[in-house]
């Protein structure tokens, strides 16, 4: 089966998350910057769930560029990842109104978590129709941004009914971490391919 309408499909959610967190921002009633000031939680974690689909998308493009086929199982897991993903709104809206309260910081830690499993799931089921000898199997190699990116969610989600800023820095760093393009596909595609001649 072609990846080409799974990676379209795929595009248009994403799209179409990113258009809905945008229209959960409401615009103020008054004319001056005080009228923004409430505003600033809910536009600070807009920013930072854009960033984290963002990272999202630059990734399972680079992941759907070491594919060559997709089966029902990757079909399957590609949905169950966009499910996650789909909850950022959510998350993002409820955690933005509140302040950054416990329970709706904790809530977005889970989303996170839950959508990086979603990925680990579908990354496998990749590598599990290509072979551990694919371009996506050596790329990917001990993955360990991969690995450490679920325990500090963790810790985050626990962290958020003790202090919520502290979960929030954990958010940040591990967006952070995955900000710069992961490059591993992309060189070991160039390794692949050999000096052009």
């Amino acid at each position: 089966m072609n990846k080409n309408r799974m990676e379209a499909f795929s595009d248009g959610v994403l799209a179409i998350i990113i258009t809905i967190m945008v229209l959960e921002m409401k615009v103020p009633h008054g004319t001056d910057f005080a009228a923004l000031r409430p505003l600033l939680p809910v536009f600070l974690t807009y920013v930072l769930s854009f960033i984290y689909l963002g990272i999202y998308w630059n990734n399972h493009h680079h992941m759907l560029h070491a594919t060559q086929h997709v089966n029902g199982a990757i079909l399957w897991a590609n949905l169950h990842l966009l499910f996650w993903l789909s909850l950022f709104p959510f998350v993002t809206g409820w955690m933005g109104e509140n302040h950054f309260a416990a329970m709706p910081t904790a809530l977005y830690g889970v989303v996170l978590l839950m959508a990086a499993v979603a990925y680990w799931i579908l990354q496998q089921a990749i590598i599990a129709r290509h072979g551990r000898e694919s371009v996506l199997a050596k790329a990917v190699g001990s993955d360990f941004k991969g690995k450490i990116s679920p325990v500090l969610y963790v810790i985050a989600i626990f962290a958020a009914f003790i202090a919520p800023w502290v979960a929030g820095a954990i958010y940040i760093l591990v967006a952070a971490m995955w900000l710069v393009p992961d490059r591993r596909i992309e060189r070991t595609l160039a390794a692949r391919k050999g000096p052009v001649s």
